[in-house]
């Protein structure tokens, strides 16, 4: 048993290279995951500020109506289809790259959800407070508003960091050699998916727990301090 489970384990990882799928999915996917989160937040929090300036001024009436459509448009489709197969259907570019945009846009819709939750947390009474002392919205929202609103919603943002690498196991589909992807190119070659499928499933869960473990450091940190 531990001879044939040693056997097919070898002719999944070790024979003809094949654990360099592996390492190139892995590779693909942190960076996916990296960039996409970035694009995600930075997105997300400017739809974020764009939705809270409309309620509290009635500013930016066009572009908060357009972000509050572009939230419900990107969480109801599969943005990574569209992005590659219709939007850049005739531009040579690199699946990643695609990977990254589709993936960061489909993030920054929920997080702009979990940043506006995160102001709304803040007492309304500090954003008043600061405004009677002479901050205009901008330097409210800076130095006294999103640095407690980001604080409170840090667990948040860590569950969709880890939720988006999950999601990654897609990119599959418009050809980026993924995690999941490279299981499936092993699993060909071997006519066996057991073997490359629990390899995947673990680097997942190593990656994912590994994660939340260091988000709960940092969020268990703070609140210690």
């Amino acid at each position: 048993m531990l001879e044939n489970i040693g056997h097919e384990l070898y002719k999944s990882l070790i024979y003809d290279k094949r654990y360099m799928y592996i390492l190139t999915g892995l590779k693909n996917t942190l960076i996916i995951s990296l960039f996409a989160v970035i694009i995600g937040f930075l997105l997300g929090t400017i739809i974020a500020l764009i939705n809270d300036s409309n309620e509290k001024n009635g500013n930016f009436k066009i572009l908060s109506t357009l972000g509050r459509w572009y939230v419900n448009v990107i969480r109801g489709t599969p943005m990574l289809m569209i992005i590659y197969y219709v939007i850049f259907k005739s531009v040579d570019i690199s699946p990643v790259l695609v990977g990254i945009i589709a993936f960061g846009l489909n993030s920054s819709a929920y997080v702009s959800e979990i940043i506006k939750s995160g102001i709304n947390s803040v007492d309304t009474l500090q954003y008043e407070s600061a405004l009677s002392l002479g901050f205009n919205y901008s330097k409210t929202m800076i130095y006294v508003i999103l640095p407690q609103a980001i604080k409170n919603i840090l667990p948040a943002l860590g569950n969709e960091l880890v939720t988006l690498i999950k999601e990654t196991s897609v990119a599959g589909y418009i050809g980026i050699v993924d995690l999941t992807k490279a299981s499936d190119i092993i699993a060909s070659n071997t006519y066996n998916y057991f073997f490359p499928l629990i390899i995947t499933a673990i680097i997942y869960f190593i990656l994912t727990t590994t994660l939340t473990k260091i988000l709960n450091k940092i969020t268990g940190g703070e609140k210690h301090a």
